[in-house]
């Protein structure tokens, strides 16, 4: 369904109510912001460690261009226990939940909330927990959307290593390796700053230590790229994803290994050029129009608003396949399910392609087919 405009003609402000939603692993605060309906999924974000909904979300969701999406889905902010602004310290006798714990707590948000569907939204270890839930229950969740996701479990020498740092260094510039790249650590020190007085002073220490210690403790995301003529039941997420990092995030690596453990024909990378670990808050903008051709693809959002986010996009906003490794042919997984003439998928089938989001017109969106491409931005 293809919501229209005339739905955001007026001056829109969202319902915004929070709640502590009881899960059998502990109380998770939520923040919903909008009235779900039943014939359209809601956003649901979770954050990163260190991080809430507001240091992670804020810039991305505030931004001018995000209007048109809010306007039009309802979101969802979960926040881990004991992880939202003002928190107490978690009881003594209180044991943490773990990465699979925290993803079995969703379906009772959902619950709580009346939610059918969601897009997922998620950062770092809020990554890891939608991607979780995604496998666990395919039927719930649409699409999702994951900055910064490792699938992969932390070694021996990274456990240890973790110890080392958790003895020498203060917890605040732990979270802050884990967040953004050496380079942004040395050379953007107004947004270091930002974040580890938000880290220092908003933030519940110990609660940040136990969340941080169950992402380290996660095992790693059962998934396998299905091959064709190989296993057809391989264990992988069923919805269309998009991957996205910045080429100077310490994640770097971590997704480019998982976009080649999920299905080439739903997935797509977005390796953003001139970024660093947190891409909502670098570079919004680009963030969200990718975000925009994503919720289009799943018609959930018209035509005319695209024609719009197309009139602000300036010649440089390009994106490149660097997948040259392989000869099928490369599309933006935009828009899934589609077909399209045998001569039209020919035509792409360049192993490098360079192409301007704004030359993307609503008809090339409607002829998409999924492959897994992996783009830079």
């Amino acid at each position: 369904m293809v919501l229209e405009d005339n739905e955001c003609d007026s001056v829109f402000e969202p319902q915004v109510t929070e709640e502590h939603v009881e899960t059998q692993y502990g109380n998770v605060h939520c923040i919903m912001s909008g009235t779900p309906r039943a014939n359209r999924p809601v956003i649901l974000t979770f954050h990163d460690v260190g991080l809430n909904h507001k240091s992670c979300f804020d810039t991305l969701l505030n931004h001018e261009d995000m209007t048109e999406i809010i306007r039009r889905l309802p979101i969802c902010h979960v926040e881990a226990p004991g992880q939202h602004e003002g928190a107490k310290t978690l009881p003594s006798a209180y044991t943490y939940p773990s990465m699979d714990q925290l993803s079995e707590a969703l379906p009772a948000v959902l619950k709580h909330f009346g939610l059918r569907s969601v897009i997922g939204l998620g950062v770092g270890a809020g990554a890891y927990i939608l991607a979780k839930f995604a496998l666990n229950h395919p039927d719930m969740v649409d699409g999702l959307v994951l900055l910064n996701i490792n699938p992969n479990a932390e070694g021996l020498m990274d456990s240890v290593a973790y110890k080392i740092t958790e003895w020498t260094h203060t917890l605040p510039d732990t979270v802050i390796a884990h967040l953004f790249g050496k380079e942004e650590i040395e050379t953007n020190h107004d947004l270091i700053a930002t974040y580890r007085h938000h880290i220092t002073t908003t933030m519940n220490q110990s609660n940040v230590s136990q969340f941080f210690r169950s992402y380290n403790s996660r095992s790693a995301l059962e998934v396998e790229r299905p091959i064709p003529g190989g296993n057809i039941n391989a264990r992988t997420l069923k919805c269309s994803t998009l991957l996205v990092v910045g080429d100077n995030s310490p994640a770097v690596e971590a997704v480019v290994d998982c976009n080649s453990k999920l299905d080439p024909t739903k997935t797509t990378l977005l390796k953003m050029a001139d970024c660093g670990g947190l891409p909502q808050v670098d570079q919004p903008a680009k963030v969200i129009e990718a975000f925009k051709y994503f919720i289009q693809g799943m018609g959930y959002l018209s035509s005319a608003s695209m024609t719009r986010l197309r009139s602000r996009t300036t010649s440089s906003s390009s994106i490149t396949s660097f997948d040259g490794s392989r000869s099928r042919s490369h599309t933006n997984e935009l828009q899934r399910g589609r077909t399209h003439s045998r001569g039209t998928e020919d035509k792409r089938g360049r192993s490098h392609t360079d192409v301007s989001m704004e030359s993307i017109s609503n008809s090339n969106v409607d002829q998409m087919i999924s492959k897994s491409t992996e783009v830079a931005c």
